[in-house]
Parts: structure tokens; sequence; C-alpha cells
């Protein structure tokens, strides 16, 4: 009960800040090897989001969120994409390569200069802070519907709630309305 309690008031905290129910700014980042990642290249399915560090000291949990989401796309497939984003500096491709050594990791991470990181986390001069071992969930039309800090997603309730997202289908975004044939739209014109 208390757990549930908690998780409450920060998915309130989150919501207040206005992180969730909107939509995913967009972006277009490279890997280590150039590859360019496009976020409306998932546009259909679920994404889910990482803002991480490689070093030990700057977020010690990371490894064990990369390894957790890396089982959460196995298991759902192509329902669900996994990104992780790295912010350079302090990030290199040597970190990131010994990172992915360690882990084994096949999710593709990116490189960020920290702009997305801003966007995603609505930072301010006044509020500068970006929280690593961050997951945001997206959901097939490209709306932010979750976040999870750390703590929150090393939670064991945390691969529950991705499940229950996911389980809510993948539908296809809405079709653009049909043209108005020409005869009907110059009627409309002349009036």
């Amino acid at each position: 009960m208390r757990i549930t309690a908690s998780l409450l008031l920060l998915a309130s905290l989150a919501s207040a800040q206005g992180l969730i129910n909107r939509r995913a700014p967009s972006f277009s980042l490279p890997d280590s090897n150039f590859t360019q990642f496009d976020i409306l290249d998932y546009r259909g399915k679920w994404l889910l989001i990482e803002f991480m560090m490689t070093g030990d000291q700057n977020c010690p949990m990371c490894k064990d969120i990369t390894k957790k989401l890396d089982a959460l796309q196995a298991k759902h497939g192509a329902k669900l994409a996994v990104l992780s984003i790295a912010n350079t500096p302090p990030e290199t491709q040597e970190t990131i390569k010994k990172f992915v050594a360690e882990t084994r990791t096949k999710t593709p991470i990116l490189f960020d200069a920290s702009m997305v990181a801003m966007a995603y986390f609505k930072a301010t001069p006044a509020r500068p802070a970006i929280d690593t071992g961050h997951v945001f969930a997206i959901d097939p039309s490209g709306t932010i519907v979750q976040d999870w800090i750390q703590s929150l997603v090393l939670s064991p309730a945390f691969s529950a709630e991705v499940d229950k997202l996911v389980a809510r289908g993948v539908s296809a975004p809405a079709p653009a309305p049909a043209p108005e044939p020409a005869a009907k739209a110059k009627t409309k014109a002349k009036k």
C-alpha cells in the first residue's frame, strides 16, 4: 500500500511538471557508428527512451536498467522498441563501446549534446536538472504516456507496467482525412 501511494505521488509530480501527456519531442540522433535514429521511424509501436550515462560514477544503476530494457524488448518483439540516449560530453565512442561490451546490449545508444534531454525534461535555467537512469514510454501515436525515475525502473512493478502498456495494442496512426472531390471543392469556393 505504501509503495502504491509513493508511485501515485511520483506520477502526479511528473504530470505536474508536464513530462507526460504531451507529444514526444522529435529528434534524429547518431549512434557510435554514425547511424541516425529518427523518433518518427517508431510511430505505430511502443517506444521506451532511456536517458543514461555509461560510467558507474554517474549512473551506477544504468547497467541494470539497460539489461531490464533489453529483456522487455526481447519479450515484446516488434511491438516495442528501446532507444538509449547518452549525453556528450562526457560520453564518448570509447565509453559507449566499453558499456556495450560489458552489458552486451543490442539497444542503440545515441549521442545527444543534452538538447534532446533538455526537451524531454523541460529543463530551464531555473530548473536545469536532467535525470539519468530515467525512462519515458511513448505510445504508438507519439505521446509520452509514462515516465519512471531510476528507482522505479529497477522496481519489480516496472516490467508489469510496461507489459500493460504494450497490451493496449499497437494501433496504426489515424488515417488522414480523404481529400474532397474537385467538383465539390469548386462548389464550396463559389458560395
